[in-house]
C-alpha cells in the first residue's frame, strides 16, 4: 500500500501512504474532480474524516489508522520517551471525529493495543506496519464478501443499492459493491439501479461513478423512485453495507436504508448486508443504542451551493437510520453469511472462525 505514487484517484483509492505521508482522495468533489490532497498530522486526519474528504465505516477505519502513526510520530518527536503519554492527544481527537461508524473506534483500539506493547523508542515503523496490515486484511476481507455475497444471488436479477459501500468507502473493492462486482463477474446481475443519495449524492456521485469505471450496467435513480422500480419485478435484492451492525442484527446505515428495505419486505425482495465484522459491535445491545449523526441542516437545505429551501426554514439532517434485523436476509462478512440475523446467530458469528452457512 506505500509503494504507488499518487496521481489521480481510482475507485481503488481512498486511502493511500507513500513516502511518509498519507493521501486522501477527496470524496467531496468527485467525479468533477479527482484529487488527491496530503496529510502529515493527525488532527488534519481527524478533520478530513469529519469534513467527509474520506467516508465509509471501513474507509474510516484504514484512515484513521493511518492517522495514529501520525500522531505517534509527531509524539515521539516532541516528547521523546514520552510519547505515550503525548499521543494521547491526538487518539481523541481522531476518536471524535465521527460518532456513528464504529469502524473508527474498532482501528483506533487495535492500534491502541500495539502502543501498549511498545516500548519508549520511535513506534512510528511498527505503527506503520500496523496501519499497513489493517489496510490489507480490508482489503481480502472484501473480496472474500464479495464471493460470499454472490453464492446468494441467484440471477440473473437487477439490484437496488443505497448510498456508496464500493472501493472508495473501503480499503478496496467494496462491501456492497464488492459483492455486486462479484456476482456480475458469475453472470447474476443484470443491472444495478443506485439510489442517488440525498443530500450528500453518494450513489450519484461515487457509486455510479465506481460502477461505470468497472463496465457495471448502472441506472441512477432518485431516492423516492425504489418502489415504483420494484414493483415492475425486476429486482431481486437490495444490496447495501453499513456502518455499525448492533449485537442483535439491527443494522445502521446511511438515512434511507430503512424506508428501503420496508419496501423490499412488501415487494417480496430480499435485503443482503455487506460488511466486515470490524463493523459489528456487540457491546451494543440493539439499533437504539447506536448514536445517529446528525450534521448541519444547511447540507439538505441547499444542493450544489444554491439555496432550495426558504429562509427560515428548519430541517432535520440525520446521516444513518437504523433497519431492523427483522428486515434483514443476510449479513455478510468475511468470517461467514447469518442468515434472518438473531443474537444468538450474530454471537456464533462472532466466536467463530466462518460462522453460518
Amino acid at each position: 500500500m506505500n509503494t504507488t505514487k499518487p496521481t489521480l484517484p481510482t475507485p481503488d483509492d481512498a486511502a493511500l501512504w507513500y513516502e511518509d505521508r498519507l493521501y486522501l482522495a477527496d470524496q467531496r468533489v468527485l467525479p468533477e474532480r479527482a484529487e488527491f490532497l496530503s496529510y502529515q498530522q493527525a488532527p488534519e486526519v481527524a478533520e478530513a474524516i469529519r469534513a467527509m474528504v474520506v467516508r465509509g465505516a471501513p474507509a474510516i477505519g484504514v484512515t484513521a489508522a493511518y492517522g495514529v502513526v501520525l500522531a505517534g510520530r509527531a509524539a515521539h518527536a516532541t516528547a521523546g520517551v514520552g510519547w505515550k503519554t503525548a499521543i494521547e492527544a491526538d487518539l481523541e481527537r481522531l476518536a471524535a471525529s465521527r460518532p456513528t461508524a464504529v469502524n473508527l473506534f474498532w482501528a483506533i483500539r487495535r492500534m491502541r493495543a500495539l502502543i501498549e506493547r511498545l516500548d519508549t523508542t520511535d513506534p512510528t515503523p511498527a505503527l506503520l506496519r500496523e496501519a499497513l496490515a489493517i489496510h490489507e486484511e480490508d482489503r481480502a476481507a472484501n473480496h472474500r464478501m464479495g464471493d460470499l455475497g454472490a453464492e446468494l444471488i441467484e440471477g440473473p436479477t437487477d439490484i437496488v443499492t443505497h448510498c456508496n459501500a464500493g472501493a472508495i468507502a473501503t480499503g478496496g473493492y467494496g462491501t456492497a459493491l464488492g459483492v455486486v462486482r462479484s456476482a456480475f463477474a458469475a453472470g447474476k446481475i443484470r443491472r444495478v439501479y443506485a439510489d442517488e443519495t440525498r443530500p450528500w449524492m453518494q450513489g450519484a456521485r461515487l457509486t455510479a461513478w465506481e460502477l461505470m469505471h468497472d463496465g457495471i450496467p448502472v441506472t441512477l435513480q432518485a431516492d423516492g423512485a425504489a418502489a415504483s422500480l420494484m414493483a415492475g419485478g425486476s429486482v431481486g435484492w437490495v444490496i447495501v453495507g453499513s456502518d455499525r451492525i448492533a449485537a442483535n442484527g439491527d443494522v445502521a446505515n446511511k438515512i434511507g436504508t430503512y424506508g428501503l428495505a420496508v419496501l423490499a419486505r412488501y415487494h417480496g425482495i430480499k435485503v443482503m448486508v455487506a460488511a466486515p465484522t470490524s463493523t459489528v459491535d456487540m457491546e451494543v445491545a440493539s439499533g437504539a443504542e447506536i448514536p445517529i449523526e446528525e450534521r448541519d441542516s444547511d447540507e439538505l437545505l441547499s444542493c450544489g451551493g444554491r439555496r432550495l429551501a426558504p429562509a427560515g426554514c428548519v430541517a432535520r439532517n440525520p446521516v444513518f437510520d437504523v433497519t431492523p434485523a427483522a428486515l434483514v436476509d443476510a449479513i455478510v462478512t468475511e468470517r461467514g453469511v447469518v442468515l434472518n440475523p438473531t443474537t444468538e446467530k450474530m454471537r456464533a458469528l462472532m466466536d467463530s472462525s466462518m460462522g453460518e452457512r
